[in-house]
């Protein structure tokens, strides 16, 4: 099902706000530095247009792996936005343009696809949930991943005050990547009680057994920092792990069924 032209176009001018996020040049400086927000802008304006059905056939919002990195690569940037008015995060701008970059551009060739029978009045809001957690916990990877880089640098030939890349005290870093963690729990949590709530029958499929997976995991993240004081690689491992698991849960079984299990069937 082919998506809006409005879709379209917003989607094609954040790939291409992304892609000059990516250059590095003294005389684009100014323009570079604008391309980002705009990038996102547009993104989050595709992804309105989207799920308003504004131009499509048929309205709703898609389901489906590629719409769900799209989102929260989104929320990832809208993080990013926030934080960095308060505390300059230039080592994490590329990356983060890459990120959109590659979401955006998954959604355009994988829409997805719109149900316009919902088996439960109740499931788009824990299909936001979801995604919501999936926005916290990707930027609690992204703070982990600052976290694990300015551990490798203090333990290097040239270990200097420990501070990350970015300037924020690894205490605080360390405190505020825990802070999205718990947040994306409880999110986390509450999108498993509404789905086992409206399930009828609640099933054991892929997507529930890695969720649950993934809960155990930051449950005893939580757990092992409040009761040992868990910190440095021994918590960012059970931070990559936890959401290694939360993406094989929906984008992983939506990838296979959607571009795996179709190319191997072949065309009907």
């Amino acid at each position: 099902m082919a998506q809006s032209s409005l879709t379209v176009a917003a989607s094609v001018v954040a790939v291409l706000a992304y892609a000059l996020a990516l250059v590095e040049h003294e005389r684009l400086a100014a323009v570079v530095r604008w391309s980002l927000p705009v990038g996102w802008a547009a993104h989050g304006a595709a992804i309105v247009l989207e799920a308003s059905g504004v131009g499509a056939v048929h309205a709703g919002a898609r389901f489906g792996f590629a719409p769900a990195l799209s989102v929260t690569a989104w929320l990832v940037l809208a993080v990013y936005g926030i934080e960095s008015r308060q505390v300059p995060l230039p080592g994490v701008r590329r990356v983060l343009a890459l990120l959109g970059l590659c979401a955006v551009g998954l959604a355009l060739f994988f829409p997805g696809e719109v149900r316009p029978h919902l088996t439960s009045p109740w499931m788009p809001v824990h299909w936001v949930l979801g995604i919501a957690s999936y926005g916290l916990f990707g930027a609690a990877v992204l703070h982990a991943a600052l976290l694990t880089n300015a551990e490798r640098k203090m333990r290097g030939p040239r270990a200097a005050v420990p501070a990350a890349p970015t300037g924020l005290p690894l205490l605080k870093l360390e405190k505020l990547t825990f802070r999205f963690v718990e947040a994306g729990f409880v999110v986390l949590s509450a999108a498993l009680l509404l789905g086992w709530w409206y399930a009828s029958p609640w099933r054991w499929d892929h997507k529930t057994l890695f969720s649950m997976l993934a809960w155990l995991v930051f449950a005893a993240l939580l757990a092992g920092r409040r009761a040992f004081g868990w910190r440095g690689r021994m918590a960012t491992r059970w931070i990559y792990t936890g959401a290694a698991l939360l993406l094989l849960a929906y984008v992983g079984s939506r990838f296979v069924l959607e571009v795996l299990l179709t190319r191997a069937a072949g065309p009907v």
